[in-house]
């Protein structure tokens, strides 16, 4: 799941990964958005697809880094919104956010277009600023 954080508060992730993807690099990448000490919302517009599955060891070390960060993970990450243009494939991630957000600690959003996804991020990230100047 390569992260681009280039446009922060916006940081796009992509399931368009190499076999020999390092996955190390991710987590990296979001700990650099931690260290910004700023709320930011993660968006995809390639949502993983049924047969994306991941390693026991994978699934494991991501756990330990989700335990690690599960501060952060609740205070920083808005939000993670997929962008995804098909009413069946939307109702079935509607299905899963609960669970998502249960296990990542912040929700899924979910948007039709790119243009609706900036509204939703930019929503999402003037509520703090707008809590913190009030």
């Amino acid at each position: 799941m390569p992260l681009d954080i280039r446009n922060f508060p916006l940081v796009w992730m992509s399931y368009d990964e190499a076999p020999d993807h390092d996955h190390d690099e991710d987590f990296a990448a979001l700990e650099a958005s931690f260290e910004r000490g700023a709320p930011f919302v993660i968006l995809t517009d390639n949502a993983p697809t049924e047969d994306h599955d991941h390693s026991h060891e994978e699934k494991k070390r991501t756990a330990l880094w989700m335990k690690k960060h599960k501060a952060e993970l609740r205070t920083r990450v808005r939000a993670m919104i997929v962008i995804e243009p098909n009413s069946a494939k939307r109702l079935a991630f509607r299905t899963f956010g609960v669970a998502f957000a249960k296990f990542w600690g912040f929700p899924l959003k979910l948007a039709l277009t790119r243009e609706e996804a900036m509204k939703i991020a930019e929503n999402l990230l003037s509520e703090g600023v707008e809590s913190a100047t009030s």
